[in-house]
């Protein structure tokens, strides 16, 4: 069996899919990328709130989070989710697989701003069709703990099983949305600055390639450890919105858009978008002022003392 694909073959006699090579194909990457983040992250909450109880493997039918270990299922599977899809799209986008690492590589590392836009497209499509998935394969056991809960999935009850899918405000928060703005904001920036010195060659010599992704990984494990709680920790735009997206359309009503409970938050759908953008600017920064800008004018004086030898 020939091992030259129809792509490979369009490829190698310059028919127009010769584009996949460029952009298009970026595009694609980014798009399986957020895929797999959201299948695999939404995967595990799905576990956890619906599928595990259902299926009677917990205390009770609607019984979840009693213990913190039950915490560590949801911050471990985000991370694995994470590295998996970096290590999957990375050779051919970078595997930003989120518009707030796009937006501040674009501001401080020289990513095109002309891509910025169509990658966040392909992220966000990405992470709806993620969603999607995870609602294919586990409508029965989220229609079986909302029976059980004696909810819909419009109603305030219906919070539970739309946690699958995007975020929320913790109630100590007593539905003012900036604190957990500001926990989007310090989430997403320690996530840039993270990613930052993993790929920073300069920087202790940098990661090997194949041991980028698993840098990555940990870094949203550590994140969801220590921030988690407050709002979900998102830290990704396209994380959030677009399972929000297809929760919506799926029935969840104004718990999805504009991210309403009446009595406990409302139009949270923003906090989770604009937190994560302005952090990743932030955290960019910050990693370049205090270290990448030293990193540099180390290498430049060392280029000026061999020039003098």
């Amino acid at each position: 069996m020939s091992t030259i694909t129809p792509i490979r073959n369009a490829l190698r006699t310059g028919a127009p899919l010769k584009r996949l090579g460029g952009t298009w194909g970026e595009l694609l990457a980014e798009f399986l990328g957020t895929f797999i983040i959201l299948a695999f992250g939404d995967g595990v909450v799905a576990m956890a709130v619906a599928a595990l109880p259902g299926s009677g493997r917990a205390q009770t039918p609607t019984t979840i989070f009693l213990a913190a270990g039950d915490w560590l299922l949801i911050a471990w599977g985000w991370a694995f989710a994470v590295t998996f899809a970096i290590y999957i799209a990375g050779g051919v986008s970078g595997a930003h697989l989120n518009p707030a690492v796009t937006l501040a590589f674009a501001v401080r590392r020289k990513f095109p701003w002309k891509k910025v836009l169509p990658y966040w497209a392909a992220q966000l499509t990405g992470a709806f069709a993620g969603a999607a998935l995870v609602y294919a394969v586990y409508f029965e056991a989220i229609d079986a703990f909302n029976k059980a809960s004696k909810t819909a999935r419009d109603a305030s009850g219906g919070l539970a099983t739309f946690s699958i899918f995007a975020t929320f405000p913790a109630p100590y928060f007593g539905g003012n949305n900036w604190g957990p703005f500001l926990d989007q904001i310090v989430g997403t920036m320690f996530l840039l600055m993270l990613i930052a010195a993993i790929v920073d060659e300069r920087n202790m010599g940098g990661f090997a390639k194949h041991l980028a992704p698993l840098m990555v990984g940990l870094a949203i494990a550590a994140i969801g450890i220590s921030y988690g709680a407050n709002a979900g920790y998102a830290i990704n735009p396209a994380r959030d919105l677009g399972p929000r997206l297809f929760a919506w359309l799926a029935g969840w009503g104004q718990v999805a858009m504009p991210g309403t409970v009446d009595g406990s938050f409302s139009w949270y759908f923003w906090v989770p978008i604009v937190g994560p953008l302005i952090g990743g600017v932030i955290g960019v920064v910050i990693y370049d002022l205090f270290i990448g800008d030293v990193l540099h004018s180390r290498e430049a004086a060392e280029r000026i003392a061999s020039g003098g030898r």
